[in-house]
């Protein structure tokens, strides 16, 4: 049964179990592959990994979620659900749960989840163009455990809880089998499918940018794995995870969608106290295992006009729209145009800080910087109209966010690139690159497939 109020968060927040149960002790010194064990072993119909700043974060559960498409937002707890229409603002909806849940004098409460791309067509684009399916998913974790070398610390909601993550934790070790890896040959077959319809997508948005319509797209095409290949996210997520370099990465089972990730950047990084961070990335270069011509690359990167265009416009609409939300003169630019490795490629980087308006919140802030203006394009609204003519398909989690979110007002939400996808029956990989007036096809279509090799060789398969 579904109780309808207008501010029904209360009360499905008095419903959702206290983390009660708390524990220290010693685990596994290598924290990725004690949170991939976690997450083979079935603690909770649904779950998450989620990487950040040398700790690995687990959480598992099932009856506790809050889930919001383009009309409705809906929590549910102890066999009940409330909801709330959105009145096309699901992410103020989501703050006033959280607010909820934050008030209920527990200690820093975390959910993990997960917003589409398709989010951005409310915030700045067209809402006919948001669909109908989940926008957003959230997990409030039975049990939480923070994995760090030779440490774990734990929160859950009972003893069994706890006594099934520990008994886990310190068994003797049970290696993730590595499975079949994809061959040479298959990875490069894999990586070039497409290669003719991305071209000319290309070069029709190409048309659009020298017609004035936008100043910049960043274009995405779609690679399908053949039925019958089943990947092992757990092992592809650590054999990923041990080739890449990421800000953040992930992997999931959560809201009917399954992912393992290693994200280059962050949408948006927000502390319990305010200060904000936003961390563009744009303008590309391949990263292989020669020293001398990766250095050779990352001149060219640095000295490229229209990789240097791309990336300056980029941190200009971030720097704007950090303007919006936080207090005056408190925007800074950190970083501008260091260039970081992120697994098969190297990237122009930048990062926009500033502080919090008192009278905004975590979410106020993601409303703001999101989608990634990385994957978008400038101006954003005009960026989405073009993808919307030139993709093949909505993006779904491609070009959204993986976070993990706290009820102290924090807030680390990842970009979701470098990520494979699996949904019911299909699974794929999606990758994109910044058209520009001065871009060429060829040149675009090249660096998806560098970007593709982040994530395509470390695939595993289970075996048939």
């Amino acid at each position: 049964m579904t109780a309808r109020r207008s501010e029904p968060w209360t009360d499905w927040a008095r419903a959702v179990p206290a983390l009660t149960c708390t524990a220290l002790f010693d685990a596994p010194d290598d924290p990725a592959r004690a949170a991939t064990r976690l997450a083979r072993a079935g603690l909770g119909e649904q779950y998450a990994v989620y990487e950040h700043a040398g700790i690995w974060y687990f959480a598992a559960g099932s009856a506790v979620t809050l889930t919001a498409d383009a009309t409705d937002v809906v929590a549910r707890a102890d066999g009940r659900a409330w909801s709330a229409a959105t009145e096309g603002k699901p992410l103020d909806r989501v703050a006033e749960a959280l607010t909820a849940l934050g008030n209920g004098g527990e200690a820093t409460r975390h959910l993990y989840g997960w917003a589409t791309f398709e989010l951005a067509h409310l915030l700045h684009g067209d809402p006919a163009a948001a669909g109908t399916q989940p926008l957003l998913s959230f997990l409030v974790p039975c049990v939480e455990v923070a994995l760090s070398p030779g440490k774990a610390e734990l929160r859950a909601i009972d003893e069994a809880w706890a006594a099934k993550v520990t008994a886990l934790l310190q068994s003797p070790d049970d290696p993730v089998a590595a499975d079949t890896p994809t061959t040479a040959t298959d990875v490069e077959r894999l990586i070039a499918s497409g290669a003719s319809a991305y071209r000319h997508a290309v070069a029709r948005s190409v048309a659009d940018i020298q017609a004035g319509l936008l100043e910049k797209a960043v274009l995405s095409r779609v690679v399908v794995l053949p039925e019958g290949n089943e990947p092992d996210f757990a092992a592809s997520y650590l054999a990923g995870r041990r080739a890449n370099t990421p800000a953040r990465s992930f992997l999931l089972d959560l809201g009917g969608r399954r992912a393992t990730g290693f994200s280059p950047e962050t949408v948006v990084e927000v502390e319990a106290n305010g200060r904000i961070r936003t961390q563009p990335l744009a303008g590309t270069r391949a990263l292989g295992p020669d020293p001398a011509e990766n250095g050779r690359l990352r001149e060219e990167l640095r000295t490229d006009p229209k990789e240097v265009h791309e990336h300056a416009i980029s941190v200009r609409l971030a720097a704007e729209e950090m303007e919006t939300i936080c207090r005056p003169g408190s925007v800074v630019i950190e970083e501008f145009m260091t260039v970081k490795a992120r697994g098969s490629v190297q990237h122009l980087a930048s990062q926009v800080a500033g502080q919090l308006r008192e009278d905004l919140g975590p979410w106020s802030a993601f409303a703001a910087l999101f989608p990634a203006v990385t994957v978008t394009g400038v101006p954003k609204s005009a960026a989405l109209a073009a993808l919307n003519r030139h993709e093949p398909e909505p993006r779904g989690l491609y070009g959204g966010a993986v976070f993990r979110a706290g009820t102290d007002g924090s807030l680390d939400a990842a970009l979701v690139l470098r990520t494979l996808f699996a949904q019911e029956e299909r699974t794929w990989l999606r990758a994109g690159a910044g058209v520009m007036g001065q871009s060429t096809p060829e040149r675009e279509y090249e660096e998806t497939c560098e970007k593709l090799r982040s994530v395509v060789p470390h695939m595993r398969f289970h075996r048939t």
